[in-house]
């Protein structure tokens, strides 16, 4: 089986898992994409950002909600290259399917990417479209009640970007998972596999990503979040550890705006920096 077929079985799954978990579904389970919650019923609104830590609750059924880097500044460093990338409009649609299914579309608006050869002191610009990954977000228990709530989230990536003509295809599996403790303190964690391009090659690794995250209010309307996590790449043997800082804002309701930074602890510089926000409809 190529590259192609086994990311064509893998988004063959992805599309046959809300079937398989139909039973699984709530006092929703009468309501769809074209039968929507009515706004009397929806739930709290809950986002995928600004922390790494996903969501494990699904958008409303018959609702969407649009959530997005505004703008995105990323920076990374191996032993032969430097790499910084601007991303304007990083978005992510979500739809929600039933009332425990949504499915998501992200991609990159418009990217701008510098890479410096550190050997030769060579610069390179490119920049344009960015890539486009399609996500089905299954949630598995607590969409509506209890203190602890998971989900599975299998994802796809398009090698679509005009910026990096390195991409290429990648796909994954999400688990993400929160536990609602005492005095409205949230405890985020999530188990992620991804089969991923190498940076400096044209090669595909495997890596594992782990997290832990933990959010509380920090005055009426503002959320503070702090996070960290490890990924571990099988081929390479390498484990790298980030810390991630994060303010989420209520501007009104159903609309969120955010910013906070991502950084590498070792040794081989990696730091984001963003400002986003999201609207639910």
């Amino acid at each position: 089986m190529n590259k192609n077929q086994r990311f064509a079985v893998l988004l063959g799954s992805m599309l046959l898992i809300p079937a398989a978990y139909r039973g699984q579904e709530n006092q929703e389970k009468h309501y769809s994409l074209f039968n929507p919650v009515p706004e009397s019923l929806m739930r709290e609104m809950e986002t995928d950002r600004p922390d790494v830590t996903e969501s494990a609750y699904t958008v409303d059924a018959g609702h969407f909600q649009y959530e997005t880097d505004l703008i995105r500044l990323e920076k990374e460093r191996s032993d032969s290259r430097e790499v910084s990338t601007v991303l304007v409009n990083h978005g992510n649609l979500k739809l929600g399917i039933t009332g425990s299914t949504a499915i998501q579309i992200g991609f990159e608006t418009y990217g701008v990417q510098r890479e410096k050869d550190l050997s030769s002191g060579n610069i390179r610009r490119t920049d344009g479209f960015g890539d486009i990954n399609v996500r089905i977000k299954q949630n598995l228990i607590g969409n509506d009640h209890g203190n602890f709530v998971m989900a599975i989230l299998p994802y796809v990536k398009f090698p679509t970007s005009g910026y990096d003509d390195e991409s290429r295809f990648e796909g994954g599996l999400i688990v993400p998972m929160m536990y609602k403790l005492p005095g409205e303190w949230k405890l985020g964690f999530q188990v992620e596999v991804d089969r991923l391009k190498d940076l400096d090659l044209p090669a595909m690794h495997t890596e594992l990503l782990q997290t832990l995250t933990l959010s509380h209010s920090i005055a009426k309307g503002v959320d503070g979040i702090a996070e960290t996590y490890y990924t571990y790449d099988f081929k390479a043997h390498e484990l790298s550890n980030y810390i991630n800082a994060a303010i989420e804002v209520d501007i009104a309701k159903d609309f969120k705006m955010d910013a906070g930074l991502n950084y590498r602890i070792q040794h081989q510089a990696q730091k984001h920096y963003f400002v986003g926000l999201s609207y639910r409809h």
